[in-house]
């Protein structure tokens, strides 16, 4: 679907367009749970220029192409395999926790997958499509609480509707282009050659903070310790000695979210001392 000057003009998108690049900035307000958590940014209005469903649509035609791509290629794992048992039961921990932050995550889809591939990375696409590599858990010896922080935080990135962000965006700059590249390029081989365009979509430091939020209040309610996220990214900041690893090369340093899970620990350390108990 091309997207020109007259079809904006026409659904009055092109005025939603100006209206968000002179007032977005100003458009900020904090959003806490009643019930406690973390303080985040509201969602920024250049998400309104694009649809929820065409971006949700726009994934999952691409999460599928790739779990059909690995399938072919034997590189993605099996259902009964630990590891995907293991991340599977993690996100079913995380994923009742999902709608106070997008009431629509209750109607996604949600899948789980892994692939057989070194890399250290991992993704949630919009619409709830989350795949881990293996490199990821083998080479960093994630624990549970640390897969649960990097899950989170992906999660954190589908729910804050991150890529509906970009995509507003990016229209904003530019209407012609087509609407799936604009979001995710074109996808290529994600087993040979790194996920593609998809993980690494270049969100912005606001972006990344806000996911690391998230996460942190998600691992939180489904009784997995936000302090873990220091021990992740001390693992992170060492497998950064060589060539930085896919899943760190948009996001900022260690020591830098380190500094903001220290920041956040007592919004969210009552909620999983809470859940612990519930748990226990």
């Amino acid at each position: 679907m091309r997207l020109n000057s007259k079809f904006l003009k026409a659904s009055g998108l092109a005025a939603t367009v100006a209206l968000a690049v002179t007032i977005a900035p100003a458009l900020a307000p904090i959003v806490i749970a009643q019930d406690g958590g973390v303080k985040v940014s509201g969602k920024s209005i250049f998400r309104k220029v694009v649809s929820a469903e065409t971006i949700e649509q726009q994934a999952g035609l691409q999460y599928e192409q790739m779990t059909r791509q690995a399938f072919q290629k034997r590189a993605l794992l099996d259902a009964n395999h630990p590891q995907v048992i293991r991340l599977r039961k993690i996100a079913r921990d995380l994923l009742p926790h999902a709608n106070r932050f997008n009431e629509r995550a209750k109607d996604w889809k949600w899948e789980v997958n892994l692939l057989n591939s070194p890399q250290i990375n991992a993704f949630c696409m919009p619409g709830g499509k989350i795949a881990f590599f293996a490199g990821i858990l083998e080479k960093l010896q994630l624990t549970d609480d640390e897969v649960a922080m990097v899950m989170g935080h992906e999660i954190g990135h589908a729910l804050w509707e991150h890529a509906r962000e970009r995509a507003g965006k990016g229209m904003a700059l530019n209407a012609g282009r087509v609407l799936a590249g604009l979001v995710f390029g074109q996808l290529g081989d994600l087993v040979g050659a790194g996920a593609g365009s998809l993980a690494n979509l270049k969100f912005s430091r606001n972006d990344e903070t806000e996911a690391d939020l998230i996460g942190m209040e998600l691992a939180a309610r489904a009784g997995y310790d936000p302090r873990s996220g220091i021990t992740l990214w001390e693992k992170m900041s060492k497998a950064n000695k060589g060539a930085p690893p896919q899943w760190l090369s948009t996001h900022p340093s260690g020591a830098t979210r380190i500094d903001t899970i220290q920041k956040h620990l007592p919004e969210v350390m009552p909620l999983f001392e809470k859940a612990k108990t519930t748990r226990g």
